[in-house]
């Protein structure tokens, strides 16, 4: 079986994220890696990046260090009835 690979502007069009975010997520094993082709091309399997887009799709990030936008000072959140 022959497997795709995709260079780095053909994996920004499908990740959309910055290289650097991409590069620091591979640094710390939460990417697919990536290996020289030759001396000053880099590449990525495609199957690996599509499969770790539909696993990122699967199981949410979650944000608990969200500001409170009700503190803001410059247009703040209203509390709804709900909120009390």
């Amino acid at each position: 079986m022959t497997r795709i690979t995709i260079n780095k502007k053909r994996l920004l069009q499908i990740v959309p994220l910055s290289y650097t975010t991409i590069y620091e997520l591979e640094r710390k094993g939460k990417f697919p890696t990536s290996f020289l082709l030759t001396e000053k091309t880099r590449v990525w399997y495609l199957d690996d990046v599509e499969k770790w887009v539909e696993d990122r799709r699967r199981v949410p990030v979650v944000q608990d260090n969200l500001p409170d936008v009700r503190k803001r000072r410059t247009k703040p959140v209203r509390r709804t009835a709900a909120e009390g």
